[in-house]
Order: C-alpha cells, then structure tokens, then sequence
C-alpha cells in the first residue's frame, strides 16, 4: 500500500540557530580584558605592511640658492629677502615659469614642490618630489631658475639677487617608508591604539558589583512588607 499524501508525515525544515545579541556578548565577556592589544597590534601590523607593499615609492631632489647683496646694499638685507623669495617658491608665477622645464602642469606642481629657509643664512632649499628620481630633480632644478631669473628682473631696485648654490642631483633611493619600516609603525601604533582602549573599556569586576548592589526601591518594598507582617 501506498501512503496518500495526507497520511504523510509533515516534516518541518530545521532553521539555523541564530546568534542573538545576548549570546554574542556572552562570549566577549569570556574572552581575556587584554584582547584588544593584540588585536590592534595585529591590524596595525597588517596595514603597515600593506602600505609599504603597495605605495608607490617617493622620491626627492633638493637644489639650493643663496641671495646675495650687491655692492651699495645693506649685506644684512639679504637675509631679509631670501626669506621673501622662500615664500614666492610656491606661488603661481614662479609654477608657471618652471612648468615648462620641469615637464609637469602647475596644478602637479603645487604638490610636488616646497621650499624651505633659515633664519640664520641667506640660503633657500626648493625640493622636488615625483615617484620618478630623474623628475624629482628636474621639478627642483627648473622651480629654483624660475625663481633665480624673478629675483634677477629686481635686483638693480633691491641690491640683492639669487646665484645657485647647488644643483640636485637624481636621488638614488625613495623616501617613502619601506615595508619593513611601515611594518614596524604600522605595529606600534597598534599597540598604542590597543593600550588607550584598555584604559578607557570598563572592567568586568566593575561591572559586576554594579550589578551585585542592590536598589533603593527593592530596600525599601522589603522594610515595608516586614512591617506589615509584624503588625498582623
């Protein structure tokens, strides 16, 4: 004989347990108070390596130049104006001057050039950064003659013009962070993240004499229900 279809048995399709937020805490509160330190370490580490494995290497080139004032100038004023034509380094004119040589547009440029200056010497370093060596000293060759060539248009109504000191030369390793490098901070800012969270998590034993004190309201309902057994 052959069963008919309502004789059958009905089998209900068995549904995966779901993990519920109380479980789910359950097993935080198990787990040691100093997880998170070798967690961040780990992500740390992790995103140091991945940083130094994948980011583009970096160079830079580094030229320099030195105002000098003429013979009816103060010499003193020459410090001065190297301080002066340090801040032009950056700016449009002097870009789209170099731009040219440097073989990049001077929205790039902008990013790629910086300039530095001394309080105690005359002297004004322009430096060139490109993932390329032989751009990276071509951006600071070409930025520090378009500011040496500006500063020589004035320098019969200053008394002080720019003469190149040095000439950048093609750098012959990145300065970006290798992967071992990357590596290493990568770690230790792990390990600084994981310490601040120890100290600012709550600690389980706080927790639970929190939870052990008892409330005012179940103090209070106990003391009233003895008295009204006493007084029957």
């Amino acid at each position: 004989m052959t069963e008919s279809p309502e004789q059958r048995p009905h089998v209900v399709p068995r549904r995966r347990p779901r993990t519920s937020p109380a479980r789910l805490r359950a097993a935080v509160t198990r787990l040691p108070q100093w997880w998170p330190l070798p967690v961040c370490v780990l992500l740390g580490t992790v995103s140091g390596l991945s940083y130094g494995l994948l980011a583009t290497p970096q160079y830079e080139a580094t030229s320099y130049a030195m105002a000098v004032a003429e013979k009816e100038a103060n010499p003193s004023a020459a410090l001065g104006y190297a301080q002066s034509y340090g801040r032009l380094v950056t700016s449009d004119a002097t870009l789209s001057y170099a731009q040219g040589a440097a073989g990049e547009p001077v929205r790039a440029l902008r990013s790629q050039v910086r300039s530095e200056t001394s309080p105690d010497s005359p002297m004004i370093a322009v430096t060139g950064t490109s993932d390329d060596a032989g751009k990276a000293a071509d951006i600071a060759n070409a930025v520090i003659e378009a500011v040496i060539v500006s500063s020589g248009h004035v320098s019969q109504d200053t008394g002080v013009k720019l003469i190149k000191f040095t000439h950048a030369m093609k750098p012959d390793r990145p300065v970006s962070p290798s992967a071992p490098l990357g590596t290493g901070v990568g770690a230790a800012a792990g390990g600084l993240l994981g310490g601040l969270v120890l100290l600012v998590r709550p600690r389980h034993a706080d927790r639970n004499v929190l939870a052990q004190v008892p409330g005012p309201s179940s103090a209070e309902d106990h003391t009233t229900t003895g008295e009204r057994e006493l007084v029957r």
